[in-house]
This record gives structure tokens, sequence and C-alpha cells, in this order.
């Protein structure tokens, strides 16, 4: 899907548990996410430090974005 929406001309991260699979499809931007369950977020913590996670990851993919690799 990102890559559709890249040639679209819309930028776009991809955030993935399976990074190796984005990028073999082409993915140009891609952020590690947290487990193939969860790839946003982490339920085995509390809902206070998943918030945290996911925070982070949402900052890493505007970071990622806006080095427009």
């Amino acid at each position: 899907m990102t890559t559709e929406l890249e040639k679209a001309g819309i930028p776009t991260v991809q955030i993935t548990a399976a990074l190796p699979i984005a990028k073999m499809v082409g993915a140009n931007r891609t952020v590690l996410g947290n487990g193939i369950v969860h790839v946003v977020g982490d339920a085995s913590v509390s809902a206070e430090d998943e918030k945290k996670v996911r925070r982070r990851l949402v900052e890493q993919a505007l970071a990622a974005l806006q080095r427009n690799e």
C-alpha cells in the first residue's frame, strides 16, 4: 500500500514489525514497530507506558517523513 501511495505522490512511512519484507517490496521509509501482534503498541505494559511507546513510534515516523529520503 505504501508503494502505491508513494507512486501517487503521497509521502508515506510504513511502521512494521517485518522490516525486511517492507524493504523487499519497495517501501521507501520504514520504522520498526513493536511486534507482529501489536505493531504500534505494547499490550504487556500499562496504558500510560503504552501511550509513550505509541508516541515514540509516531515521532520516529514523522522524523522519517521529514527526512524525505
